[in-house]
């Protein structure tokens, strides 16, 4: 009779979390859809998108709004979702500055967030938080992989560049971290300029031996074809978000040739990367940017962790399965440090030709192996 009793209530038991599994969960994706740097929210939404797809759970409803990379309408647009749409966990913010702006507010409230992308030092060192973690990388990490590959290549002089806001500021701190010889000249634009003509001639007159940028979207667009047009014949470096597939396909010849570092390649070869990467191009006709495998690999942890629990019945288990990251990751093995960022791997890759008149990235080797954020030891967790 108790043996009886005991595997009833281990069903009722597995019954019981096999509905608060089921259970509705409300996601709210604020991200870039419009504007110079619209194409990265792009792609982290449909990556995104396309792992809930994939998942075949339709109890997972995703409210995808628009920020237009303004502060103010991102901020005004999580009130809307937290207070109005009560939502579960919140994701989708490109931008630091954004999410600088949003973030913090959200995690004091006891939100959980998942950043597929913006990962300002502030996040990952001093208020790092519980209920944050960033699946993309610590800003800097891209960045210091290639100032080491610049420094190991034998350049002795390089200019440098980014625009002035919060993953600027990183992006520069994170290539001197580990470039640490002369600099021809560090500035930094204005977010969203368009016009780089002076910051070309001071590259010119600067007597530097190459050049390394970071200016995601439309920037790094408009920068790269005035400095092809220019003549200016110094080597190009920089971030993959200066080089991402879609700023390749619109730079064409201007951008061949150039080194950029990269948490993920297309040409990654691992299962789960060649499986995402031909499911992305079937379904939206384009090769993947590193944003849609980051929106991916943000979708496919959330997933991993509503598995074990929702997030506003029991915040703790959720939590625990987040840290776990129990799930099939493109970039290969995946795992989080104390600070809830990732240790990881960051490649180098190329600009070449792909045999079909346009041009791509090329996984060429390893810049850094797991690799830990330098913000880890501010962090309190």
């Amino acid at each position: 009779m108790k043996k009886q009793m005991k595997l009833g209530l281990g069903v009722l038991l597995s019954s019981m979390m096999a509905v608060a599994h089921a259970q509705d969960v409300k996601v709210g994706m604020i991200t870039t859809l419009s504007g110079g740097g619209a194409h990265l929210g792009v792609d982290v939404r449909d990556g995104f998108m396309l792992a809930i797809e994939q998942s075949g759970k339709t109890n997972i409803e995703v409210l995808v709004r628009d920020d237009a990379q303004r502060p103010d309408l991102a901020n005004s647009l999580s009130s809307e979702l937290v207070d109005r749409e009560n939502v579960d966990v919140m994701t989708g913010l490109i931008w630091s500055n954004l999410a600088m702006a949003v973030v913090p507010s959200l995690t004091r409230q006891g939100m959980f967030y998942l950043s597929p992308n913006a990962g300002p030092s502030d996040l990952a060192g001093r208020l790092c938080h519980e209920n944050y973690f960033n699946i993309a990388w610590q800003n800097d990490a891209l960045h210091e992989a290639m100032g080491q590959y610049v420094r190991d290549q034998g350049f002795e002089k390089p200019f440098i560049l980014a625009p002035n806001y919060p993953a600027g500021t990183d992006a520069l701190t994170g290539f001197k971290r580990y470039y640490d010889g002369e600099l021809a000249n560090e500035i930094y634009t204005q977010l969203g300029q368009e016009d780089y003509a002076a910051e070309i001639s001071q590259i010119r007159a600067s007597g530097a031996d190459s050049v390394f940028y970071f200016l995601p979207g439309g920037m790094g667009i408009s920068f790269m074809n005035q400095y092809a047009n220019s003549g200016t014949d110094i080597p190009v470096f920089g971030p993959a978000f200066s080089f991402d597939e879609v700023i390749v396909g619109a730079l064409g010849a201007a951008a061949e040739g150039v080194m950029n570092t990269s948490q993920w390649a297309h040409d990654l070869d691992n299962a789960t990367n060649r499986a995402f990467v031909a499911a992305f191009r079937e379904k939206h006709g384009r090769t993947p940017t590193l944003y849609a495998s980051q929106g991916y690999d943000t979708a496919k942890l959330l997933i991993s962790a509503l598995e074990v629990a929702h997030p506003k019945q029991d915040a703790d288990a959720f939590r625990e399965a987040l840290r776990a990251a129990n799930f099939e990751s493109t970039r290969g093995e995946f795992r989080f440090g104390s600070n809830h960022h990732p240790i990881q791997n960051v490649y180098v890759r190329q600009i070449v030709a792909d045999g079909a008149g346009g041009y791509t990235n090329q996984l060429v080797g390893t810049a850094m192996e797991n690799h830990q954020d330098v913000y880890v030891d501010n962090c309190q967790l």
